[in-house]
C-alpha cells in the first residue's frame, strides 16, 4: 500500500511550510507529495496568509526534493487552458526528473471563481473531456509532428507539441463518485481512479464502475490505479487523537467514520479494508501542516505495518 500525503494549503498555509511538509514527506518515507488545486479558503478558517497556485508550488518543490512523487488531486479544469496546462506540466515533470502526475477534475467551488474572476462555465464535464483529450494528446504527438483539435470548447492547430515531459508517460488521475461519467473518463484516459472521501463500500461499488468501463473501452480493470483520499489522524492514545481533531476542528466519531483516525492499530486495520475492494494507494489528507509529529508517528507505526 503506498502512502501519500495531501494537503490543502488554501486553508493556510505559505510556501515555506509547504516545503517543510514535502521534504518531510521525502525523509520519513511516504510516495509522494500532493495539494488541492484551490484560491479560497472553506469553512471558518482565516485561510492567512491567502493562497499559493499548485503548480507554481510544485515547481519550486521539484528543485527541492529529490525522490517523491509530486502532484495535484485535482487540477481544476476551469483555471487553466489545456495547451497552458500541458506546458506547464510538462515543464514542471522536467524540473523534477520525471516524478510528476496530474489529477485533472472540472473544477467545482464557485465562490473562488467569483472570488478571483476566473468563468465557472455551466458545460464543465464536456470542457473536461476534451481537456484530457488535449493535454495527453499533446504529450503523446511524435516530436517533429504537430497536434490538432477541433473541439466543441477548444481549438488548436499545428502545436508544435512542445514540450514533452521528461517522463515517457505522466500519470493522468481522474476522480469521482459520479456513476457513468466519471467512470467512462477515467476507462479513457486514466492511469489511476481516484475515489475522494468515501466508505469501504462506496468505493468497492465505484472502483467496481471503473474496471467494468475500462473493459467495455478494451482495456484490462487492473490497468488502473485505485486509490482513496482520507482525512487522517492519528494518535498514540484517546488523548492524542482527540487534541489532532480538536485541532483541525473535527470529531473523533467523525473522524473515524468518514477518515482514517484513531490509534496506529485502528488506522492500520482500516486501510486494509480500502486495500480488499482494490485500493493499492491512499492519500493522507493532512489538515494541520504544522503538526510533523503526526506525519512522523505515521511513518514509522502505521506505514512501517503496510510495507
Amino acid at each position: 500500500m503506498d502512502l501519500r500525503i495531501f494537503t490543502e494549503p488554501q486553508q493556510g498555509a505559505t510556501y515555506d511550510t509547504l516545503l517543510t511538509v514535502a521534504k518531510a514527506t521525502e525523509e520519513l518515507g511516504f510516495d509522494a507529495f500532493f495539494r488541492s488545486d484551490h484560491y479560497l479558503r472553506m469553512g471558518s478558517v482565516d485561510g492567512l496568509p491567502g493562497p499559493t497556485d499548485a503548480w507554481i508550488t510544485l515547481a519550486g518543490l521539484a528543485r527541492e526534493t529529490r525522490r517523491i512523487r509530486l502532484g495535484t488531486l485535482m487540477t481544476a479544469g476551469t483555471f487553466r487552458l489545456p495547451g497552458v496546462l500541458a506546458i506547464q506540466v510538462a515543464q514542471v515533470d522536467q524540473m523534477s526528473g520525471g516524478r510528476v502526475e496530474l489529477g485533472l477534475g472540472t473544477g467545482w467551488f464557485e465562490e473562488e471563481h467569483k472570488a478571483y474572476g476566473i468563468p465557472f462555465p455551466k458545460e464543465k464535464f464536456a470542457r473536461l473531456e476534451e481537456q484530457l483529450e488535449i493535454v495527453t494528446g499533446l504529450w503523446s504527438t511524435d516530436p517533429g509532428k504537430t497536434y490538432d483539435f477541433h473541439g466543441t470548447y477548444y481549438d488548436l492547430t499545428d502545436s508544435p507539441a512542445l514540450p514533452k515531459p521528461a517522463q515517457e508517460k505522466v500519470p493522468v488521475l481522474v476522480g469521482g463518485h459520479g456513476p457513468t461519467r466519471t467512470p467512462r473518463l477515467a476507462a479513457k484516459y486514466a492511469d489511476e481512479f481516484n475515489m475522494p472521501f468515501a466508505s469501504v463500500e462506496d468505493s468497492e461499488r465505484q472502483f467496481g464502475r471503473v474496471r467494468a468501463a475500462a473493459e467495455e473501452a478494451g482495456r484490462k480493470g487492473d490497468d488502473l490505479t485505485y486509490s482513496n483520499a482520507l482525512v487522517v489522524c492519528v494518535g498514540r492514545d484517546d488523548r492524542e487523537v482527540a487534541r489532532r481533531a480538536a485541532a483541525i476542528g473535527r470529531e473523533v466519531d467523525e473522524l473515524k467514520l468518514n477518515g482514517l483516525a484513531g490509534s496506529p492499530a485502528e488506522v492500520v486495520d482500516k486501510i486494509g479494508r480500502y486495500a480488499q475492494v482494490g485500493a493499492s494507494r491512499i492519500y493522507l489528507q493532512v489538515l494541520d501542516l504544522d503538526d510533523l509529529d503526526h506525519l512522523e508517528l505515521i511513518s514509522s507505526q502505521v506505514q512501517s505495518q503496510l510495507s
